[in-house]
């Protein structure tokens, strides 16, 4: 047992402790520790007041944005994973605001963050969490890993081993782990922002197509523009820190909102689009492998919360369009780069399927 609490502790669990300093040491701590957790339902700021789902978004939409800087786009199709009921892989080079934008989501919705630094030497038990014997009780105890929250960040998801990834991509697909033959239910909403560096790749196990295929959207963020690099220079800071976003909804009213999203109407016309875009995939040129029908469903999925996003209840052929390069364009195989994620050229790939696929009028 005290091995296995030393091995809990040298994986860097950190709990809330209930002072409000050391609760901010524990969600910066998340910089140099495997996982790092904190509540912002316990920050003491009032409770949210009840809104419209459109007003509601926009309160999310500007929360979000006021933490990274200059990113409008990045911070609408990470509310469109989340609103769908999705995960999100983001795909950049390092210090361009991931764990930002993941605590600024989670700030904003007032639900409980946890940041994993994924490392070779990480178990399955160390994400879902491990049963430890209790001689007081004479029994065996649950004690729940860092899976356990409604929002995660999985940072640098492909230095864990194959094992350790199929963990944590069957509770994002099944939202429950299993441990010692229980099933226990994750946290709802649930919610994966997992991070990779499409750059460096020594000592990495990058995820295999089956596994890419369980996030929603994969997205990058890119560098700021000269005009907003010039703000954060005179500012002499990059983001603001996710502390101070401010929390305009509850998980029980995300919960809300993802049911609205379900409740968007997509006609019989933008389902036909959305099957021809996808079966278009699967004959263009230099295409091993298209889009699943899993990738039918997730772009229905997406599309319908970018028409919530836009203020609409019914989807468009454009909300496809838009979301539809993030969604599509990781779950390609291309001809000769089977074992090599190119990801300008499967982009490129969806955007030469829109271009043929006709628009329902």
């Amino acid at each position: 047992m005290e091995a296995g609490e030393a091995r809990a502790e040298a994986r860097g669990a950190v709990r809330d402790t209930g002072h409000p300093g050391e609760r901010s040491r524990s969600f910066d701590a998340a910089s140099s520790h495997h996982g790092a957790g904190s509540d912002p339902q316990r920050t003491g700021l009032p409770r949210p007041s009840a809104d419209t789902p459109d007003a509601l978004i926009a309160k999310l939409h500007q929360a979000v944005s006021s933490a990274l800087k200059g990113k409008p786009e990045v911070v609408r199709l990470a509310l469109t994973a989340l609103l769908a009921r999705g995960h999100l892989l983001v795909e950049d080079v390092p210090g361009v605001g991931k764990t930002t934008l993941a605590g600024a989501l989670a700030r904003a919705v007032g639900g409980r963050f946890v940041r994993i630094q994924f490392t070779s030497d990480m178990l399955p038990s160390d994400l879902i969490g491990v049963s430890v014997f209790d001689p007081s009780a004479r029994r065996f105890e649950f004690r729940p890993g860092p899976l356990f929250a409604n929002i995660v960040l999985a940072d640098e998801i492909n230095r864990t081993t194959p094992k350790t990834q199929s963990a944590l991509l069957e509770a994002m697909s099944e939202r429950r782990v299993s441990v010692d033959g229980v099933t226990r239910a994750l946290p709802d909403p649930f919610f994966v922002v997992a991070t990779q560096n499409p750059i460096e790749h020594h000592g990495t196990f990058p995820l295999p197509d089956s596994q890419l295929d369980r996030f929603l959207l994969r997205i990058g963020i890119g560098y700021p523009s000269a005009a907003d690099e010039r703000e954060i220079l005179s500012a002499d800071r990059w983001q603001q820190d996710p502390e101070h976003v401010i929390a305009v909804t509850d998980p029980e009213g995300l919960a809300a909102l993802q049911a609205e999203t379900e409740r968007v109407k997509a006609t019989e016309a933008v389902l036909d689009y959305v099957v021809a875009v996808v079966h278009a995939t699967r004959t263009a040129p230099g295409v091993a492998i298209g889009a699943s029908p899993r990738g039918s469903l997730a772009l229905l999925r997406a599309a319908r919360a970018s028409a919530l996003l836009a203020g609409r209840r019914y989807v468009l052929p454009d909300d496809v369009k838009v979301v539809a390069g993030p969604v599509i364009a990781h779950r390609l195989v291309l001809e000769g780069a089977e074992d090599v994620v190119d990801r300008d050229a499967a982009e490129q790939v969806v955007a030469e399927v829109l271009a043929s696929v006709p628009v329902p009028r």
